[in-house]
């Protein structure tokens, strides 16, 4: 009884391994190099196998039993869509063996509204030993999918995931593009607010002689020495933009009309150092903080010396 259970379980081994086209014939030996993926072809695409057949002399293989192009197998009278579109042989001859390399390429002419299976056919292929005997081999079938080239119905993308399907990516080129654009605004906004703004001689006509004179005026107090430090200050600013000394608002304008624009602030500025050097009865129209009324002044002549009108 054991002896028979274990020759059906024997039976059934060599019957699935047959099935799996594994070659159990100690004449032949069978590999086969499937395609990368068995899921996602459509109509039209092609599909490359490689069979490699290692027969023992004096077996060779008959070549008149390979595929041949353009067939299509048939099973009960209708045609699987997969036909053989090029079928090219390689042959190399060892001490005790041959091997032929078979490159077989099959092509898709079947679609559906919906994924089906589909199979590139077992191959029978013969050997002989040219004296008359021969025996078949059988090249194992190989299982795949064929996809629609249009979805059918609607598709719930968390349904639909598969390992052969790639990220679904979004194309942001539009969105770096405004990015960069938007940096380079903004780059540009503060390199102008830093030259409107800015004290220091980073860019060119920054460090003029109003832009030194404004540095030195912020750091003076409201104190009436402070106030003859800061109107000195500003008289050098003066004289070192004209070249010369200055002591009206046309002894600037001449040599440097893009001050025109702080023309009646000139007359008040003259003013305001008559009346602190040398008549303190004198009057002026610097307001009462007239340290603060300076800054400003000098700030709208350092603006005229870089060109901001």
């Amino acid at each position: 009884m054991r002896f028979l259970i274990a020759l059906l379980l024997l039976t059934a081994l060599s019957v699935a391994h047959a099935e799996d086209g594994v070659e159990t014939d100690p004449r032949v030996s069978v590999q086969t190099v499937e395609p990368a993926r068995d899921v996602g072809y459509t109509v039209g695409d092609v599909l490359e196998r490689t069979i490699i057949l290692e027969a023992k002399k004096p077996w060779q293989l008959v070549e008149t039993s390979l595929p041949i192009v353009g067939n299509e197998q048939k099973r009960k009278n209708k045609g699987n869509g997969i036909e053989v579109r090029e079928v090219r042989l390689e042959k190399s001859a060892g001490i005790n063996t041959t091997t032929y390399t078979l490159h077989l390429s099959y092509q898709v002419f079947t679609n559906n509204v919906v994924s089906k299976p589909a199979v590139l056919p077992a191959e029978m292929v013969k050997f002989g030993n040219g004296s008359g005997e021969n025996f078949e081999v059988r090249v194992p079938s190989w299982s795949f999918r064929i996809s629609p080239l249009a979805v059918y119905g609607s598709v719930v993308v968390e349904r639909d995931m598969s390992g052969f399907r790639g990220p679904i990516t979004l194309d942001a080129k539009r969105e770096v593009l405004t990015l960069r654009v938007a940096l380079v605004v903004f780059a540009l906004s503060l390199i102008g607010l830093l030259y409107v703004l800015g004290s220091r001689a980073w860019l060119p006509r920054m460090g003029r002689p109003f832009a030194r004179a404004l540095r030195d005026l912020k750091k003076l107090s409201d104190t009436p020495e402070d106030l003859s430090r800061g109107v000195a200050r500003v008289h050098e600013a003066i004289n070192a933009t004209a070249g010369n000394s200055v002591f009206d608002a046309s002894g600037l304008l001449r040599r440097k009309p893009n001050f025109a624009p702080v023309a009646a602030g000139l007359d008040q500025f003259f003013a305001l150092s008559r009346t602190v050097f040398f008549e303190p009865s004198a009057p002026h129209d610097a307001g009462e903080n007239p340290l603060a009324w300076l800054r400003q002044f000098c700030r709208r002549c350092r603006d005229c010396e870089r060109g901001m009108k």
